[in-house]
Parts: C-alpha cells; structure tokens; sequence
C-alpha cells in the first residue's frame, strides 16, 4: 500500500511536468484529424498599479525636494544679519561651545531671546560645532530642513488625500512661495522650519496611528509633537489641527462617507475629542512657558488698547491671504496698525474677511474648503496678536504652517472647477507651471534680499511706511560698514536712520538705544546718557537693561567718573553675573582709575620716576598720546633717565606701523 501511494504521488508530479513541458496533441472537431496545440505565448510580466503609483509618488517627491534645494541653495553665501542672528549664534558664547553638558542644562534652562525653545538652542549648537561660525553651514542645515519638510507634506498629502497631483501642487506651493523665504534664509528663525519639521513627523504618525489605534503609536505622535514644541510653540494647535484632519481627508467621524483612499476606523465626535485631550496637555505647558519666557516681550505690548489688537487682528488675516495670492512688498518687519489704521485700510481688510468667509460657507460641502479655512484662522491664532509679542504687525515667518490650509483650498478648488468643465489636465498643467515658476522668481529674489543686513532692511523701508526697526537697522548696518572701511563708529548717513526711528517711534526702547549709541561714538556723553535712561524708562527687557547700564558705565567712565561707572557695571553682574564686557570694562576702569591717581600724585611731586610709571601705565592701557607726554616730561626732568628714552622709542615705532 505504502509503495503503490508513493508511486501514485510521483505519478502525479510526472503528469504535471509533463503538460508543462510537452504539448498535447488536440483533435479538431471540424476535420476528425489531430492537430497540434499552439505553443504558450509568454505574457509580460505586469506590475501592479499601486506599486506603479508608489513609485511615481517617489520619484515626484525626489523631484520637488530637488527644485526646493537648487531654488534655496542660493542662501547658502549669505552673511549672518544684524537681526537676532547674534544672538542666536555669533555672540552666543553658549551655543558657541557646541553639544556639551553644560550647553545642554543651558539650552533647557535658559530664556533667553525670550523664548524656551531648547530643542532650537541645540540645533544651533550641534551647527556649531560641526561649521564653528561660517553661515554657509548654518544656511545649510535650515535648508536641508525646509526641504525634508516639502517632502513630507508632499507624501503624506498624497497617500492620505489619494490626489497624488494635486498634492504635488500644494507642497510646490509651500516649497517655493516666496513668503516661506524669512523662515528658512534667517538662520535665527531654525525654529520655524525645525518645528515644523516634528509637527510633520507627528502628523505621519497619527495618520499610522489611525489606521489601527495603538497606545504605542499614540505615543509617538505625543512624542514629537513634544518634540517640535521644543523647536517652537507656534505649533500648540496641533490637537486642533487632528480633529480638522479627522473630518478631512481621514474622515473618522461616524455617519462620514468613509475615505476610500485611506480607510479608517470611525468613531464618536467625543471619542475624537478625548483622545486630543493629552495633546493639548502640552500644549497648555508649552503655552505657560512660552508666557514665562515672553513675559518681558509681552508687558510692554499688553498696555496696547484691547480695541487697536482687535483692529490689528482684522487687518492680519487679511493681508495674510493678500500675499499669499500676490506675494509682492514682502518685508522682514511690518510695523504695527492697531489705532493708527487707515479707515480705508480696515474697511478693505473686513470686506476681504468677511467675503472669505461667505465663500467658505458656500463652498461647506466640499470638506476641503472649510477644514482648509479654520486651519489657516486656528494654527495662526497664537501669532495674529491678541496677546501682542513684539511691535510687529505680522511676519513673514508667522506663516510657514498656516498658509497650508490656504494653499490646498485654492489647488482643490482650481481642481474641481478643472473636472466640472471636462477640462483636460495637459490643460490644466500649463498655468500650473506658469505660476510655480513665477514662484521661483520671486522666491529667488526674495532670498536675495537677504544678502547683507543693508540689502533687507533698506528693501523693507521701500516697500513699508514709518518703519522705525527698519531704519534702526538700515542705520546699524551702515555704522558696521563705515568700521569695516574706515574704522570709525559713527556716521552721519547712520545718524539720519537712528533719529528717523526716534521721530516715528518715540516710545522704542531700541531706537533710543542705537541714537545714544551714536551720540557716545562722538563724544557727546550727557546726551548719550538722557538715551540710555529713556531706554530704561521705556523697556522691562532683561537684555535691553543690561545693555542701557553698560553704556551708561562706558559713558560715565569717559567722563571720568569711575565711581557711577563702577555702581552700572556691578548692576550688570547681578543680573548677568558671566557678562564678560563688564568684566573687561572694569579692568579698564581700575587702571584709568589708577591712571587718574598716580596723575594726580605726578603732578603734586613731579619727578621723573613718577611720570615713567604713568607713562607706563598710560602705555598699557593704550592711550599712546598721553603716554608719549609724560615720557617726555620725565626726560625733560633727567635726560639721562634710559627707560623712559626706550619707551618713548618704542611708541614711536608703534605708532609708525
């Protein structure tokens, strides 16, 4: 039995091989006579239609994350600015050490720049310490960054919304706009592209969370969202943001047409809204310690009229919209509206809202259109300035994550419109391109106003009106240009600029800082210092303070009087005990001090030993004129005294080269 069953199962495996191999004659019903049978004819070999689409989605993300770096690549010769980029990075003794234990417990610790961000801190460390203080590698990095962000938008986008192009158009959008420029060619604003970067990641896990609820995904959208929270706080409206993706494109609320492109689980609205709830837990810690770290920021705003940041708010979303649609007059720095609007200016800003918001009602059944709105009216909320940091009206930079409900309302709306008039889409394609290479164009020259602090701050005054911060820092610039060629510190060109910002804003504390500036530089030291205290009446800001007392130690000690200039620097040190120009300034202060004295005794019992001693003393401490005098003097008391012969020689061939 065994052998006849193993002799039928080989028997089996013969046939089989046999019909693969060896066609079987066939007999044709027709004729009666046996006919062969054809042989097989190969098929191709077919690939399936979604790895097909899989791989066109990589090769198109490959290919705008390449336009992104090639269009961006341009900042990369850019200098550092004069606008935060200090410090941030090049009087940053901290992030200077690079990733050590110390700059660690710093970066977590600190609030400086008024902001907790430490996960930024680190970023700029770890630069650092790989490019020391070049900026083509701190360009780099945030380039990098911005790009890594275009791809992902672009990807999940495309598998989440199943429109693989029209996914491709909205993060073109994001990638090239020229309104994205302040977020990636500033290198103090890493923050912007890094934390959106972990919003990102944290927006790719929850769409695999979704798929199949697990505590360990959750997790790890927690996680970065912790993260990007740590590069930034604009993003604490994440939980908000989920549940607009909860209604589209996931749509995982119950009675929803369910998502053919991404199917998931549907759940209650409230199971939608508990499961945010750790979420926005964070959020809430981040926001108390964003208002910690901002306090200083925020103080001096908050006495604006509740009214003039209402009136401020109307005319930012709008102006928002504006130059997303026509991204023209772009500036590093809008100056505030509030009360000082035009009528024509807020009534043109409240018709233009309240007509988007029409059209989004009309439009409601198209999920993307109102889930695009709020996301552009929510993610913005904790920049539009109902809490007022700083005197600007809007940013650039504010719009890095907001814009992206705009963008795929307008890609899905030009879209639909396309499909309900049979448009063919080689048709659609053309003005597609016409407007991303405009794009290019002025992204490219947006970047290029970026290359020296003069080029952007001048470029804001011309397309801005009593634009104080820029003539601020169109004046600094050219002090810093004026030193570079002839090495003085003041100019007169620059003193325009500084007295501009003066008369346009008379309650800013940094425009009275860089008038006593200039004023010090040329010796007027009683008018410097009225600046100096208006800056202190004016400001809360730590920073500011310590600057205000610093030049007011600098002012009193080229006046001579080293005792108030000696109680500012100590002032200083309580507040910043590591401040290592008051600790130079106070080495400079004893030996004037002790110059002083020792003058003072020469001059009581003149001897030629005394005035060698001053004028060595003088000699050390630089001052060379009054050195040469007090050698010639004590020569002139004993000609034959050599050391003081030596050090006149001496200052003279000193002087000479």
């Amino acid at each position: 039995m065994g052998k006849k069953a193993k002799s039928k199962s080989r028997g089996v495996s013969r046939s089989q091989n046999a019909l693969k191999t060896k066609p079987v004659a066939a007999v044709d019903p027709r004729v009666g006579i046996a006919v062969a049978a054809p042989q097989a004819i190969a098929e191709p070999i077919q690939i399936p239609a979604n790895r097909r689409q899989s791989n066109l989605r990589l090769v198109l993300c490959a290919a705008l994350m390449a336009l992104t770096f090639a269009v961006y690549l341009r900042a990369i010769v850019n200098p550092f600015i004069n606008f935060d980029d200090q410090e941030y990075v090049y009087e940053n003794t901290h992030v200077q050490e690079g990733l050590t234990a110390a700059t660690i417990r710093w970066a977590f610790t600190t609030t400086d720049a008024v902001n907790w961000h430490p996960l930024t801190w680190l970023s700029h460390a770890l630069d650092c310490q790989l490019y020391g203080l070049k900026p083509a590698g701190h360009h780099l990095t945030s380039i990098i960054l911005h790009t890594l962000n275009v791809g992902l938008l672009f990807l999940m986008m495309a598998i989440g919304t199943g429109k693989m192009y029209r996914s491709l158009a909205v993060a073109a959008l994001f990638a090239l706009h020229p309104m994205n420029v302040e977020s990636v060619a500033w290198i103090a604003e890493r923050k912007s592209v890094l934390s959106m970067f972990f919003l990102l990641l944290a927006v790719g896990a929850y769409g695999w969370y979704v798929k199949k609820p697990r505590i360990g995904r959750y997790s790890l959208v927690a996680i970065f969202f912790a993260l990007g929270l740590m590069a930034k706080p604009m993003i604490v409206t994440l939980p908000f943001a989920l549940l607009l993706l909860d209604i589209w494109p996931l749509r995982r609320a119950e009675g929803m047409a369910a998502s053919t492109e991404f199917p998931v689980p549907q759940f209650g609205i409230q199971r939608l809204v508990l499961e945010k709830l750790p979420f926005l837990l964070l959020s809430a810690g981040s926001s108390f310690m964003t208002m910690v770290a901002q306090q200083a920021a925020i103080a001096p705003n908050q006495s604006l009229a509740f009214l003039a940041r209402i009136l401020n708010s109307i005319y930012a979303y709008p102006a928002y919209i504006t130059k997303a649609l026509l991204p023209i007059h772009l500036a590093a720095f809008y100056p505030y509206e509030g009360m000082r609007m035009q009528m024509g200016l807020f009534t043109f800003s409240l018709v233009l809202l309240v007509a988007a918001c029409y059209w989004i009602w009309r439009r409601r059944t198209s999920l993307y259109a109102p889930v695009g709105w709020f996301w552009f009216l929510g993610t913005l909320v904790p920049m539009i300035g109902i809490v007022q940091v700083g005197n600007q009206a809007m940013a650039d930079r504010y719009a890095y994550l907001p814009l992206i409900g705009i963008f795929w309302i307008f890609v899905w709306t030009i879209a639909d419109f396309a499909a309900e008039k049979n448009l063919s889409p080689r048709l659609l394609a053309i003005p597609c391109l016409a407007v991303l290479l405009v794009c290019v164009s002025l992204t490219w020259r947006q970047i290029g106003y970026w290359r020296t602090s003069f080029d952007l701050w001048n470029h804001a005054l011309q397309v801005t009106r009593d634009n104080y911060i820029a003539e601020d820092y169109v004046g600094t610039a050219i002090l810093n240009q004026v030193y570079e060629a002839t090495g003085q510190r003041y100019s007169e060109e620059a003193a325009v600029h500084f007295r501009n910002a003066v008369r346009i804003n008379p309650s800013d504390a940094i425009s009275h800082l860089n008038f006593g500036a200039y004023l010090h530089e040329r010796g007027k030291f009683q008018e410097a210092i009225e600046q100096y205290q208006k800056v202190l009446e004016l400001t809360r800001d730590p920073h500011l303070t310590a600057k205000s007392w610093i030049d007011l130690g600098a002012a009193y000690h080229q006046m001579g009087d080293y005792a108030t200039a000696r109680d500012y620097y100590r002032k200083v040190l309580q507040v910043e005990p590591g401040n290592r120009v008051v600790f130079t300034n106070l080495g400079k202060l004893a030996m004037d001090e002790r110059i002083s004295h020792l003058a003072a005794s020469a001059s009581a019992h003149p001897t030629a030993e005394a005035y060698l001693q001053l004028g060595q003393l003088q000699q050390a401490a630089s001052h060379l004129q009054e050195a040469r005098a007090s050698f010639q003097i004590a020569l002139k008391i004993n000609p034959k005294l050599s050391e003081a012969q030596s050090a006149l020689q001496s200052i003279s061939t000193d002087v000479q080269r």
